[in-house]
């Protein structure tokens, strides 16, 4: 942050560890943080966790975040610019209403449709700004499709191309049978994108597909992995680039044999159950939390130049984990945490008023900002 700011964080978990380390230790002018939690130790856990590890001064102060507005909350909320959510999907309808209350500027991470479709119809008429699906897939990758997409159009001077396709993969470092997988990150995360429908664009329309229902195998610098269709990581690239593209999704990436495992667990599961819910018990039973991880993201768009040429362009990345301050933070936790903030910056800098949704994030400035950049270096 090139100025000071007062920044409200809902959620101690791991992104919003990251978050706030990472704007204490990075911003150019230190901002204010207050961290708000439904179990309030959770919260003051965090402050102590920040304080101990920081290697700058900062102001920070934990809360309880309660559903009813409490006299506290009033008393922060009217201090703060901009609420960071950091919490589960469900609750970003609550913590956006919270923002068009008490006019902050608001961005979320949750790759959840209903729920984002839900915040695009509250903030119609918002005196702030609302920036939504800002992590890593949701977010960064999606602007980073945007961007190659944009650049291919200018390089070869044409208006449409066949293919956009566009992965991502939270991965361990190793992974062993039968289940191939560890989890870096949420487990009803990963639960819900396996089991919600995937928006897509064929034969150059927006259409939806099963998750797990397309899959593919690819080489990245030499590595073979997996990739299927699963929900939420497409953003509103759907919407924006129908027309424009013949094929696109998003898809996540995986070790070959997980995606077997995980429809065989599938078929386990009783028509009368939640699948989401069920899935997520099956698979947190088998498989284990994994501190060592790293990030892994393709990027590619094909189509014919002006002379019928085939042309492919692609970006490929490997994100490992990064120390900040005095801590060794996982890749989940700053590819997730630095295009949140960096959209906080975008936002609380530009005095943006409504919606902003990925596709109308300006590429080139987002993508060489600071914080990105620190991460996931240049483009």
């Amino acid at each position: 942050m090139n100025k000071h700011h007062t920044i409200i964080i809902a959620g101690a978990g791991g992104i919003a560890q990251a978050v706030a380390l990472i704007l204490v230790e990075w911003s150019t002018v230190t901002p204010t943080i207050f961290i708000g939690n439904r179990t309030l130790s959770k919260a003051q856990n965090l402050v102590k966790w920040i304080e101990e590890g920081t290697t700058r001064a900062c102001t920070l102060k934990a809360f309880h975040l309660s559903e009813e507005v409490s006299e506290e909350m009033k008393d922060l909320f009217n201090q703060g610019d901009i609420i960071l959510d950091c919490l589960p999907g469900d609750q970003a309808p609550k913590m956006a209403g919270f923002a068009k209350d008490f006019k902050l500027h608001y961005a979320n991470l949750t790759e959840y449709v209903a729920e984002t479709d839900k915040i695009k119809e509250l903030a119609k008429g918002a005196t702030t700004g609302f920036i939504l699906q800002t992590g890593l897939a949701p977010g960064y990758i999606d602007v980073l499709a945007n961007h190659l997409f944009k650049e291919f159009c200018n390089e070869f001077q044409v208006n449409k191309v066949d293919t956009l396709e566009f992965k991502v993969g939270a991965l361990s470092k190793n992974a062993v049978a039968p289940h191939y997988y560890g989890f870096t990150w949420s487990p009803v995360g990963v639960a819900t994108e396996y089991c919600k429908e995937a928006e897509v664009i064929r034969n150059y329309e927006k259409t939806k597909r099963p998750s797990l229902s397309e899959r593919t195998s690819l080489i990245i610098n030499g590595t073979t992995y997996e990739a299927d269709l699963t929900s939420g990581g497409a953003a509103d690239l759907p919407d924006a680039l129908a027309g424009k593209v013949g094929t696109m999704d998003y898809k996540t990436i995986r070790f070959p044999g997980h995606y077997a495992w995980v429809e065989e667990q599938i078929k386990k599961i009783p028509d009368s159950d939640q699948p989401i819910e069920a899935l997520q018990l099956i698979m947190e039973e088998q498989i284990p939390h994994i501190e060592e991880d790293q990030i892994i993201l393709y990027v590619a768009v094909q189509g014919k130049d002006t002379k019928g040429i085939l042309r492919r362009r692609e970006i490929t990345k490997q994100i490992l984990p990064q120390k900040i301050g005095k801590y060794q933070l996982r890749a989940i936790q700053t590819t997730t945490a630095v295009p949140l903030i960096q959209s906080a910056q975008l936002v609380l800098e530009s005095q943006l008023k409504g919606v902003l949704l990925q596709s109308q994030i300006d590429t080139k400035s987002f993508l060489n900002g600071s914080f990105i950049v620190s991460v996931y270096g240049k483009i």
